[in-house]
């Protein structure tokens, strides 16, 4: 009897490392979003009750005229925000991943595991150096790459001149899989718009230009709390930014029709979260008044315009540019601001992280944790962002490729822990937090290629 339960416990351990990542813990994740969502919900009513404004009005008609008659020109207008703040930023979010923790594993029965010194304790499944490599295996250093100035195998000009022959018979046969294989090594400038259209399935039908219409005319006819939160967060990042200033105007365009996009709540079918209610006033708690809040079920955080930023570089006609942003947003960006174990998630990628350097760079790793300077506090902020308002914009298109390329945010984590490698003597003799972040502070000269595949195939693993 006792040898069969002991077999059974083995059967029942089995299955449960089989199932690690998967529904078994959606359970965890709905719990800690749904706390998360709550202190997200109560800082947005309590701005509302402050600033006796309703989270939704209908727009007078002399605004209404004002609004559509320099639509294109929203970034001359000068709003005061004063009273508005971002209802959250990334460093309050990491702090709720920090404080994750999975009830299956309270008594820490993975051994390897218990060795993990770094912020994240949910023991997710993240690759290794070896699994990486085979992952990412076209960033080899035999493979030619866009964003390498030095290959030693063919000289650069050569390969970009075939590597455009190439791309642009992808082009010409309109073949999604295809254009996704291609571009993991880099997409010529002057085909990636169209590539990343291709790869996105996005085709500009008179459909898709009115449904764009439909929003910009919801926009102009109604007034959310949202847009004041969206108009902050434009002025606080993208407006100061040298690279992406000049697109004030694309950004509140893009993201005020965002905001009331309800084809965007379709991704929480497969998101562990769910969209933020609101009831109709005096009706609270009553589920027949509740409505979704925003519309698209998005709360912007403080960064979130940065979404947008680097894709006005491709696109400059205003539906184009808002279907490619919302199909990246649905496809990727979401994974970043939501708790949940898939392996492209914030959760796994700041583990991958952690373990990256935790594996192979322990003497830094040790020595940041010993200041008080966890590696995860500055790098998160570059993940959340998918670096975009931290690398220059040519490269952060160059790693955006590789994102689309290979359908995963993986390389996310693996270039935060190539920046660290990269700068580790400097690391290695500051003795504070602030220290460090002025180490990383500007990562605006880094070459993304070449750190990847230094970290990836020329560490000693």
């Amino acid at each position: 009897m006792l040898q069969d339960e002991s077999d059974l416990s083995l059967i029942i351990a089995h299955i449960v490392q089989k199932l690690k990542g998967s529904n078994l813990y959606s359970q965890l994740e709905r719990q800690a979003w749904g706390s998360w969502e709550k202190r997200i919900l109560k800082s947005l009513n309590s701005m509302c009750t402050e600033l006796s404004i309703p989270l939704a009005r209908k727009r007078p008609v002399g605004d209404q005229k004002e609004l559509l008659s320099k639509w294109n020109e929203m970034g001359t207008d000068e709003p005061d925000l004063s009273l508005f703040r971002p209802v959250y930023a990334p460093k309050d979010f990491l702090e709720v991943l920090i404080n994750l923790r999975n009830p299956n594993y309270e008594n820490g029965d993975s051994l390897s595991f218990r060795s993990h010194l770094g912020l994240i304790q949910v023991p997710l499944r993240v690759k290794d150096i070896p699994e990486l490599k085979e992952f990412f295996v076209e960033l080899g250093l035999n493979t030619g790459q866009l964003g390498i100035d030095d290959s030693t195998q063919v000289p650069p000009e050569l390969f970009e001149n075939e590597h455009v022959r190439i791309g642009q018979k992808v082009l010409a046969h309109q073949d999604s899989a295809a254009a996704q294989q291609y571009i993991r090594q880099g997409s010529p400038t002057a085909l990636r718009a169209e590539l990343w259209t291709l790869i996105l399935n996005i085709s500009s039908q008179p459909e898709d230009i009115l449904y764009y219409e439909q929003l910009k005319t919801n926009v102009i006819q109604h007034d959310l709390l949202v847009d004041s939160l969206i108009y902050k967060d434009v002025k606080l990042t993208a407006s100061n930014d040298d690279y992406y200033f000049v697109f004030e105007d694309y950004l509140y365009q893009v993201l005020l029709c965002f905001s009331r996009d309800t084809s965007v709540l379709a991704h929480f079918a497969y998101n562990s979260a769910s969209p933020p209610k609101s009831y109709i006033r005096g009706k609270l708690g009553l589920e027949d008044y509740a409505v979704f809040y925003p519309p698209n079920g998005v709360i912007p955080f403080h960064g979130f315009s940065m979404y947008v930023a680097p894709l006005c570089f491709l696109y400059h006609e205003p539906s184009k540019l808002y279907q490619i942003f919302r199909e990246m947003y649905v496809r990727f960006f979401f994974r970043l601001h939501s708790i949940s174990s898939h392996p492209s998630g914030i959760v796994s990628l700041c583990l991958l992280f952690e373990t990256l350097l935790q594996t192979y760079l322990p003497q830094l790793f040790y020595h940041l944790r010993e200041i008080g300077a966890q590696p995860l506090r500055i790098s998160f902020k570059w993940m959340v962002r998918a670096f975009s308002g931290y690398l220059a914009t040519d490269q952060l298109l160059l790693l955006w490729d590789r994102i689309l390329g290979y359908n995963s945010l993986e390389i996310l984590a693996v270039l935060a822990a190539a920046v660290f490698a990269f700068r580790a003597v400097n690391l290695m003799e500051v003795t504070s937090l602030a220290a460090a972040e002025a180490v990383l502070a500007d990562l605006s000269t880094l070459k993304v290629m070449p750190l990847l595949q230094i970290f990836l195939f020329a560490t000693v693993t």
